[in-house]
């Protein structure tokens, strides 16, 4: 294996773990030091080869192999079949990515979006969005005429097809905001 070794305190969100022969992305992480015993770190863990999530304790200061992953800024272009074709800003390769390895980023590719690609050792393991988008709300119910309250949310469908819950106000052809993480409406954008 190429990765080197981390301690407990070297946690970052993102890094990538070796944990008996699997690769692990840390989503969440927290030290805890009791008042009694000793300190220790509480992290969330998502398996980048099948996507499960399993959370996991580690004594502090606890040694980790972690895998090298080479995270490459890259353009997505076109839909082949289940495959997502990406293009490699510097190289200009193009790359098929499966459904499995784009996962979510799916509900937020738009052609030309760039993203990053993560690679180990020549093998995709996940694409990596911006925090967030900007898309199109391309059909959604009409709201309920100068309601502006912030209480009553709407489905809504983006220019990729994904369903988000946007406010009341939001009408067709609004240019909306996006978490790409948790699927959060952020915002109406507004041309200047």
């Amino acid at each position: 294996m190429d990765g080197t070794v981390a301690n407990t305190n070297d946690f970052k969100n993102g890094m990538v773990l070796n944990l008996d022969g699997n690769l692990w992305t840390i989503t969440k992480f927290q030290h805890v030091k009791p008042g009694k015993g000793g300190a220790f770190v509480r992290s969330t863990l998502k398996n980048v080869m099948t996507g499960k999530v399993v959370d996991r304790t580690f004594n502090a200061g606890t040694k980790i192999e972690t895998a090298t992953v080479d995270r490459r800024n890259m353009q997505y272009l076109y839909r082949d079949g289940s495959d997502y074709v990406f293009m490699d800003s510097d190289t200009y390769d193009q790359v098929p990515l499966p459904e499995t390895v784009v996962g979510d980023a799916a509900h937020f590719l738009l052609e030309n979006q760039e993203a990053i690609v993560a690679f180990h050792e020549g093998t995709p393991l996940f694409v990596e969005m911006p925090a967030s988008v900007e898309l199109t709300i391309t059909y959604t119910e009409p709201g309920l005429q100068g309601d502006r309250s912030s209480a009553g949310t709407k489905p809504a469908t983006l220019e990729t097809g994904y369903e988000i819950q946007v406010p009341l106000f939001v009408e067709n052809g609004t240019k909306v905001k996006v978490d790409t993480r948790t699927s959060e409406y952020l915002g109406r954008i507004t041309e200047a």
